[in-house]
């Protein structure tokens, strides 16, 4: 039978919403699901939760819970990570010290500098979780949740090759169904082609019937009702020319034309800060959804749009399926560098799966993603060499942070943080608490 590890499985709502996708295909059920968290509450509260789900429909899964991650890796077929290293506590330090530079994010869990440490506190990990698949699950496919999803696909691959593994976010997908709603068709009817970088790709075709509807798209922006909906990606599209995945909000923190002035903050109607508000409602989700299990209390079960049971689906029965994945750029998009990490359509059936070969960008679209890029393998090396000066030029390179900040701002805040961030930074960027910047 199928055996399924969900590391990070104390993201109780998430993981329902995978294992309603997973259990609701007759051919995945009677799987194992083995659970790992490392805080007991949450991994009794996620155990409590697949058992439910399970039972709702009908599933007959097999469900283990694991505080030590390679119990739950053993033997497993796929490998789901959605974890969240620090947690609320880590998310503030992102936010709170580049605010007393003057530097304001909204999600900070990508790019900017907020992306940056995410990623230097989550690599290590990738890394354990990768050598530990090497050792007790070689087979397996990595199917990672985890944001910031181009670093830590890009220092994964690099440093496990040998691991199969695809990123996987729902950007693309509710982005089409927003452009149907913008254009007023079905999102069933919509035949689109996208391409890029995570959260940075493009929607370079869209077509209804045969037929282009970008111009009804440049309409819909002129229509204040829609354009009030998503202003940060109409203003990209009104001077690029293509709409772009992700939200408003992720956006304005990867460019350097919303956040810089309070004018801008206002006028684009910018959330600042809004990750913060949505991790502690997360926290307040996680302990009402706790109480409503002790309770004996039902859920809403529903499928999501998720790819990852799509992928598992596929691969057991061999039925054919277009997703999008974060995977290494092995010539797919050819004005990307090679090794970088790109989001591309993978066609997947029973043989695996096979990125897809996109070509160029238009030029545009591939300068807006280059910085990215190169800000992306400079958090790489630095985790992956233990070079702490990279840290430093990733924030300098980054497209917001220059902004607002001076070198010497720059230089000062990042010193900050990887004080504050202290042994969760890989070994040779972590600096002690009474480290004097050079």
């Amino acid at each position: 039978m199928t055996r399924i590890a969900f590391i990070g499985a104390g993201s109780v709502v998430f993981t329902k919403n995978l294992l309603t996708d997973i259990l609701s295909f007759p051919e995945l059920k009677g799987a194992t699901i083995a659970l790992h968290d490392i805080n007991p509450e949450r991994l009794e509260t996620a155990g409590m939760m697949a058992r439910w789900t399970s039972d709702q429909l009908a599933a007959g899964a097999h469900v283990e819970e694991h505080l030590e991650r390679r119990g739950a890796l053993e033997g497993a077929d796929f490998v789901i990570n959605a974890v969240q290293i620090g947690m609320h506590e880590s998310t503030l330090l992102d936010f709170e010290i580049p605010r007393k530079y003057g530097l304001k994010q909204t999600i900070a869990d990508t790019l900017s500098v907020g992306g940056i440490f995410r990623g230097l506190r989550t690599i290590p990990f990738m890394l354990e979780l990768a050598q530990d698949m090497t050792e007790v699950c070689p087979r397996a496919l990595l199917l990672n949740y985890t944001n910031p999803m181009s670093m830590l696909m890009w220092a994964t691959y690099k440093a496990f090759p040998n691991i199969r593994s695809v990123g996987l976010c729902h950007s693309v997908q509710f982005t089409a169904q927003q452009i149907s709603n913008y254009i007023g068709v079905s999102h069933k009817d919509l035949v689109f082609e996208c391409y890029g970088i995570n959260h940075i790709a493009w929607m370079t075709r869209l077509e209804v019937d045969g037929q282009d509807v970008y111009p009804r798209l440049f309409e819909a922006l002129e229509k204040p009702e829609v354009y009030a909906k998503d202003k940060v990606r109409f203003e990209l599209m009104r001077h690029l020319g293509y709409f772009v995945t992700e939200s408003s909000e992720h956006n304005a923190e990867y460019t350097p034309y919303f956040l810089n002035r309070n004018e801008l903050i206002e006028q684009y109607d910018v959330p600042v800060d809004e990750y913060i508000r949505r991790s502690e409602a997360n926290l307040d989700t996680y302990a009402e959804t706790r109480r409503r299990l002790l309770a004996g209390e039902s859920f809403p079960l529903k499928r999501s749009v998720e790819f990852g049971s799509l992928i598992i689906h596929s691969l057991v029965t061999g039925e054919p399926r277009v997703v999008w994945g974060n995977v290494r750029n092995t010539d797919l998009v050819t004005n990307l560098p090679d090794d970088c990490c790109v989001e591309v359509p993978v066609l997947v059936d029973k043989s695996g799966l096979r990125p897809t070969h996109m070509g160029a960008l238009p030029p545009q679209l591939a300068a807006t993603c280059m910085p990215h890029v190169f800000v992306q393998d400079l958090v790489v090396r630095a985790a992956l060499e233990g070079n702490r000066d990279h840290v430093y030029h990733a924030v300098m390179l980054d497209r917001l942070a220059p902004t607002v900040l001076s070198l010497d701002e720059m230089r000062s805040m990042t010193t900050e943080l990887l004080e504050a961030h202290g042994d969760a930074m890989p070994e040779g960027v972590r600096m002690s608490r009474q480290a004097v910047p050079v």
